[in-house]
């Protein structure tokens, strides 16, 4: 694997290691009050985001293992768009795309509300309290923890076990 490539792998388990650490400070009393964080405080929003930034960097990494660069504009579409033809081509599982899409569509959805609250210029949209998403923040770890490992497996053995 190139060295980009394995940048690129660190990263994703950067984001990885990121993920379960905004969890730990969400979910965990103890570190909260030695952080001086409040109790009610929580970061599952951040816990989404990281966790789907691991996928990202870690098809990015898988890509560039395999002489693919993704680019902006639009690398995020690009990555996934290349990652779905060594699916459709039965080179990687599909459950590792349904991850993906997965991660994605959560991360997407965080960003529109960013987004639709840009638009309006603060008035009050939502009333989602961050607790809401904690079923959606334990999922994503969990995908990311799958979807990581996978790879990583994929790239550093050449162990493919669906092939």
């Amino acid at each position: 694997m190139d060295s980009v490539a394995r940048l690129y792998l660190k990263r994703a388990e950067d984001e990885f290691l990121m993920a379960g650490n905004d969890m730990r400070i969400s979910t965990e009393i103890g570190i909260k009050d030695m952080l001086g964080v409040p109790r009610e405080k929580t970061f599952f929003s951040s816990v989404i985001t990281h966790a789907y930034y691991a996928i990202f960097y870690c098809a990015k990494a898988y890509l560039l293992s395999k002489g693919i660069r993704t680019r902006p504009p639009e690398e995020h579409r690009k990555t996934y768009e290349a990652f779905v033809s060594f699916v459709e081509g039965g080179v990687l599982d599909s459950e590792l795309l349904s991850i993906y899409e997965d991660a994605m569509l959560k991360a997407e959805t965080l960003l529109e509300i960013f987004f639709e609250e840009k638009r309006k210029r603060g008035r009050f949209t939502y009333n989602i309290k961050s607790e809401a998403n904690l079923p959606y923040a334990r999922e994503s770890i969990s995908n990311a923890k799958k979807f990581v490992s996978s790879m990583k497996s994929i790239m550093e053995k050449g162990d493919n076990p669906w092939q």
